[in-house]
């Protein structure tokens, strides 16, 4: 049954639900594309769940870049746990309206795990710069406290930044009527967009948080892998080059499936408003669900330590 809805006499309007479109198009195979939608939430689910069980049950990877590697399946967990219960919802049972509070709720957490896992892979490249530039201090700047205190702050930026933005959609005066979103969740640009109100403080707003967020992160990587560049390339023998730049390869594959989507995304929302809704729906599932499916794939083929806990893992043998 359609939730209900009373237009008459009111000056500030919120709608009492969203309706969420799924794969704009495609609705009449939304049964089919469910297949592939719960095989890679599964895999994302699994793949990184037995990472965090890996490194947790083996002692040898207590380490920084293991610990790190953690931080970034648990960030992807989050992301998919986010976004899975509404797009099998939608492509399931074809359920497609989210209450307004808990589409704010589901918005709120999918953007804070994206600002986590951008913020963890920035921590990633510093673990990396060390290592290769001062790898004898090592052990000594990378400290369990210090590490510890890098995840506290990587969530509380994430949720400091993300904090005010269901509060400033809260505020808006939406037009009765205009409730479809673009997706099978709820973002940020998508629901601004169905106010009728002034948005310029939720577009400045938005924007200032990606760029203090996944703008300075990623600037800071390009600034870091420069640095380590710079380390390798003043070693004497190449074969201890191409041993040294190996170590970094599967966060360098890591970064690249995290941010080209990101890239893809914001250059979408605001130069590709002609395009067809299908498209900016699709890029927007791949920056959500893809990088949670190959962050355990890349690191179980590149990490041979990691492929055998979590083998063991399997196995059920500590």
């Amino acid at each position: 049954m359609t939730p209900s809805q009373n237009f008459i006499n009111i000056s500030f309007f919120q709608p009492q639900y969203f309706l969420m479109i799924g794969i704009p198009g495609l609705q009449a195979a939304h049964g089919w594309i469910s297949i592939p939608f719960s095989f890679m939430y599964t895999v994302a689910l699994t793949g990184n769940c037995l990472i965090l069980l890996a490194v947790r049950r083996t002692h040898s990877l207590h380490q920084p870049m293991y610990y790190f590697l953690s931080m970034l399946a648990l960030s992807d967990v989050g992301l998919s746990l986010s976004t899975m219960p509404s797009t099998l919802a939608v492509l399931w049972f074809d359920y497609r309206f989210i209450d307004f509070n808990a589409c704010l709720i589901q918005m709120f957490f999918l953007h804070s795990f994206s600002v986590v896992e951008s913020s963890v892979l920035l921590a990633m490249s510093f673990d990396r710069f060390v290592a290769i530039s001062n790898p004898l201090r090592y052990a000594s700047v990378l400290t369990n406290n210090v590490i510890i205190r890098i995840g506290v702050a990587i969530v509380a930026r994430a949720t400091l930044s993300l904090f005010p933005v269901p509060f400033l959609l809260k505020r808006l005066n939406y037009c009765p009527g205009r409730i479809l979103l673009s997706h099978s969740f709820c973002f940020h640009a998508d629901v601004m967009k169905l106010a009728c109100a002034d948005i310029t403080v939720n577009i400045l707003y938005g924007l200032y948080v990606v760029l203090s967020t996944v703008g300075v992160d990623s600037l800071l990587i390009v600034m870091s892998y420069s640095l380590i560049l710079y380390t390798v390339m003043g070693l004497a023998s190449p074969r201890e080059r191409v041993r040294t730049l190996n170590t970094c390869v599967s966060h360098i594959l890591a970064v690249l499936v995290f941010y080209i989507p990101v890239i893809g995304v914001s250059m979408i929302h605001r130069f590709g408003k002609h395009l067809p809704h299908i498209v900016h729906a699709l890029v927007a599932y791949v920056y959500l669900v893809v990088p949670p499916v190959l962050n355990p794939i890349i690191y179980s083929v590149k990490s041979k330590p990691i492929r055998g806990a979590m083998f063991r893992v399997l196995r059920g043998k500590d």
